[in-house]
């Protein structure tokens, strides 16, 4: 065994990567990010499990989220980053870093346990790195990442590892919170948007990813270049942000989910800029087009840096699209369905302004029941499940969505209910703050608990953002949450036995079986 990482859904046999990662991390990459978790515990160690300054905040919340799935795989760029948590770590007076082999290893379930914590950790750093580069911090979550780290290299009952998995759970929403502050406050609340799918003829880039502000700023610099602007995967939502709105170059959507970008990126005439997740590693058809930024990278491909004023030269990009010179006609693409058009846009602020319909839709009897069909998307096989599903969901049912395993189905055409669509898609993973909300006031304005409403959550999987969502949701006292397409491997089954115990956690069968279980 030259590796070990079980942390996202596609690990191999189900058990764990330990030759290669099915991401492409290869063993050395993996095998960094261990020693990174292990020093940041060191310096969560050292600073009393409390945030002892922005330096380190910050360093902390970086470093968590460049050991996210398909974020970095660059060893060079994570052993920099080791250098500077030892650096800090020795500031504040040293301490022992956590054994990385130890990581992984020991009672199956403590193992289950602290991997459950620590890979929730790591998807709120990028929520919490997302807010922070829009000027946005709560000290109670950037405490948690100190507290929370430490917990890690230690000792703890099933019972306390449990009970500071709920502790979390209340902590990622505060971050979901801050985060959607950030962008609502920056951008605007979104509005329902429609984004075609098709390409226009001459220069353009794709940008990838969950960082709003990248976009922003290279919506600005290329304005009256003739660079046309296309979000990809995650990005989409960007389209219903009144700010970003008011480019007319962000012109649509490019490609489908995240998975498939070593199909669909193959011998494109323009540039690609990831963002943050998810990178797969580029063929060399395309590999001279595609830039990273911020935590993302890869050996070989170029890196556009920070810059001290906060706003990064996008220059390289804009040349290599211009360079490239897009498509010599105007294109026309499709999402896996067929569709060539795509809603977005149906947040919390959206969805609560037509409240009162819904709530009389409901009472009416128009509409029976709510799908919450979100999460993750991936490339094994069994994730047309959620294609299916949403396909089959009766006419008087809607579907909420969120996240890029909507990529399954959200051009698909289901038509309206009460002049409501039936597919309300809601943003990106992290908007799972604004179907919460959405849950919350519906079941005051019915006068009933979340888990008595005619909702469903139906949710996919895959890294490790997917992780601390679900953690929310279940210190929330969510129940009855069908989840897949497979169970996470990092569940020991003891584990597992606890969450369907306690939370009624329910595996997917089929899209036909689950429908009738859940509607009768």
């Amino acid at each position: 065994m030259s590796m070990f990482c079980f942390q996202c859904e596609q690990t191999a046999g189900g058990k764990g990567c330990v030759k290669t990662g099915v991401c492409g991390k290869k063993p050395e990459v993996s095998n960094a990010q261990d020693e990174l978790t292990s020093a940041l515990i060191g310096l969560a160690r050292a600073s009393g499990g409390k945030s002892p300054n922005n330096n380190a905040d910050i360093l902390m919340i970086k470093s968590l989220f460049a050991t996210v799935t398909n974020v970095n795989f660059d060893e060079k760029r994570i052993r920099e980053l080791i250098e500077q948590v030892e650096d800090e770590k020795n500031a504040l007076g040293g301490a022992e870093n956590f054994n990385m082999w130890d990581l992984w290893n020991g009672n199956v379930d403590i193992v289950s346990l602290r991997s459950t914590l620590l890979l929730g950790i790591r998807g709120m750093a990028a929520y919490a790195y997302h807010a922070y580069v829009l000027g946005k911090k709560d000290d109670e979550v950037t405490n948690w990442f100190f507290k929370g780290m430490k917990a890690i290299g230690e000792e703890h009952t099933v019972e306390e590892w449990l009970e500071l998995a709920m502790e979390f759970g209340h902590i990622n929403l505060k971050c979901m919170a801050l985060l959607d502050e950030a962008n609502t406050s920056t951008y605007g609340h979104p509005v329902p948007t429609k984004v075609t799918t098709n390409v226009e003829k001459g220069p353009f880039i794709v940008v990838s990813g969950h960082d709003l502000l990248d976009l922003k700023h290279l919506l600005e610099q290329t304005a009256g270049k003739g660079v046309n602007v296309y979000t990809h995967g995650e990005m989409l939502p960007a389209h219903a942000y009144p700010e970003l709105k008011k480019y007319p170059h962000l012109k649509g959507n490019f490609g489908t989910a995240w998975q498939n970008q070593q199909k669909e990126f193959d011998g494109i005439p323009g540039a690609f800029l990831f963002t943050t997740n998810c990178l797969m590693p580029p063929k060399a058809s395309y590999a001279d087009r595609v830039f990273t930024t911020a935590v993302v990278g890869y050996p070989g491909l170029r890196h556009i840096p920070d810059r001290e004023n906060g706003i990064k030269d996008f220059t390289p990009v804009i040349e290599k699209a211009l360079e490239l010179g897009g498509y010599a006609e105007d294109m026309h693409f499709t999402g896996i369905n067929g569709g060539s058009e795509l809603t977005t846009g149906f947040a919390r602020n959206t969805v609560l302004s037509v409240a009162d319909k819904v709530v009389e839709a409901v009472k009416s009897g128009d509409i029976r029941h709510f799908f919450l069909v979100g999460g993750c998307d991936g490339a094994k096989p069994g994730r047309n499940y959620y294609t299916e599903f949403v396909k089959n969901a009766p006419k008087d049912t809607i579907i909420l969505t969120l996240a890029c395993g909507k990529y399954r189905f959200n051009d698909l055409d289901l038509g309206t209910i009460g002049g409501l669509p039936r597919i309300m898609d809601m943003g990106q993973c992290n908007d799972a703050y604004s179907a919460i909300q959405v849950a919350l006031a519906l079941a005051k304005a019915f006068d009933c608990g979340v888990n008595d409403l005619p909702l469903t959550l139906v949710l996919s999987w895959y890294e490790q953002k997917a992780v601390c969502i679900l953690l929310t949701l279940l210190a929330l006292g969510i129940k009855n949450i069908y989840l897949g397409p497979t169970l996470p491997a990092f569940l020991s089954s003891n584990v597992l036995g606890v969450l369907v115990e306690n939370f009624g956690i329910r595996p997917i069968t089929t899209p036909e079986q689950d429908l009738k279980t859940i509607l009768g």
